[in-house]
């Protein structure tokens, strides 16, 4: 016969489960890298996220001449008005055409050559690493919860700080000064965690609505184990977002 500690973590487990929505499925193995090819409009084609059409959705193939013509063109104009900087499609539009086009001339001095105008290898480096950025967090750029100048900053860091400084941005609305400063201190060194303190955040705090059901299972746990409801969640969930 079960014990109550092993039978009411299986019904915690089991329920908090159902409540939480898995991972995306388009990330790499380490979640923090682009998956889908370069120019493919993976977000930008969906209408769920951004209300337009899919066949809206631009597509820039690096191997394809007419298409890079039209990176580059897009790469032009991209960097000589963002002031499409509220329109968070037009702004992803344009790191796709960057990316592709520095996948279809080599380099980013070729990319910026290409494109001429205002396009200089800083900016094509710039959009092209938001453009690098995993699905997970370009979802919330087209939805207009990260901005976009935020998500460049997102872009400088590496690995799973990215994830980390995302959600943080997510769960605390930091400003762009905020995530420029702690995407500098983490390129400097420290942890993304010390960073984040920094600025008065705490990596991981979040707040979520349960379930009442699962609240009060949640609470009657952490309770008779004397723990807070965070260790048991956290507990719960290792693992099982994989």
């Amino acid at each position: 016969m079960q014990s109550e500690h092993t039978s009411d973590r299986t019904l915690l487990s089991d329920r908090v489960q159902r409540q939480v929505m898995t991972a995306d499925g388009h990330d790499g193995q380490s979640h923090a890298e682009r998956e889908s090819p370069v120019g493919k409009p993976v977000i930008r084609g969906d209408p769920a996220l951004t209300g337009q059409r899919a066949e809206e959705a631009v597509e820039f193939d690096p191997d394809d001449p007419e298409s890079l013509e039209l990176a580059a063109r897009t790469v032009r104009a991209f960097s000589e008005n963002t002031a499409g900087a509220d329109d968070n499609v037009y702004m992803l539009r344009g790191a796709a055409a960057c990316a592709a086009l520095v996948r279809g001339e080599g380099s980013y001095k070729a990319a910026a050559e290409r494109a001429g105008g205002d396009a200089t290898v800083s900016f094509i480096r710039k959009w092209s690493r938001v453009h690098d950025l995993p699905n997970s967090i370009r979802r919330h750029v087209a939805m207009g919860q990260i901005a976009p100048t935020a998500a460049k900053h997102i872009a400088r860091v590496g690995g799973e700080a990215r994830l980390s400084l995302a959600w943080a941005i997510l769960d605390h609305d930091m400003t762009v000064r905020q995530v420029r400063s702690v995407a500098s201190d983490v390129n400097n060194g420290q942890s993304v965690a010390r960073a984040l303190e920094t600025e008065g955040i705490r990596l991981g705090e979040l707040s979520l609505e349960l379930d009442p059901e699962v609240y009060r299972e949640l609470r009657r746990r952490a309770a008779i184990d004397g723990r807070s409801p965070g260790e048991v969640v956290s507990e719960l969930l290792d693992g099982r977002l994989e």
